[in-house]
């Protein structure tokens, strides 16, 4: 497994980690209505690609196939953070939040922070993020609670 910088290239596959992951991981703590507001299945690549371009993206690649990505912002905010559906719970969230911390430490950010999915707040606090509170978002018509999640580095 390694960490590298997003590539143009990536964007399907991570398009599709994205859908993949909503849609079968975090089903377990919303609704079918949710997830599909949350990740609809006319998602705009284009969009994406702006967006994974726009922000320090970090992909977690094992032979060929993207594992996870995270997004890292100039201001210390973890933006998109997934891990693919086959790839939960074997520590490539983990690698992916190290890079993070240390490219946030190299920028001179004191302060990580995110907004954690019910499925992800566990992920986050067992690595030293602290709630900071709950809160209640609407996406597509659809609300969905949420953790507002910061840590020191």
């Amino acid at each position: 497994m390694k960490i590298r910088k997003y590539e143009i290239a990536d964007t399907e596959q991570i398009v599709q980690l994205f859908y993949d992951t909503v849609h079968q991981v975090n089903i377990r703590d919303y609704t079918k209505a949710q997830v599909d507001a949350w990740a609809p299945t006319d998602i705009n690549i284009e969009i994406w690609m702006k967006s994974l371009s726009s922000k320090l993206t970090f992909v977690a690649e094992d032979d060929g196939i993207i594992a996870g990505f995270g997004q890292l912002e100039t201001n210390g905010h973890i933006d998109c953070f997934y891990c693919h559906k086959d790839f939960q719970i074997k520590g490539v969230g983990t690698q992916i939040l190290e890079h993070i911390e240390s490219k946030a430490k190299d920028l001179g950010i004191n302060k990580i922070f995110t907004e954690a999915s019910i499925t992800a707040k566990p992920f986050f606090e067992s690595h030293k993020f602290i709630v900071i509170k709950k809160q209640e978002v609407e996406r597509r018509g659809q609300k969905f609670i949420n953790f507002a999640m910061e840590k020191n580095i």
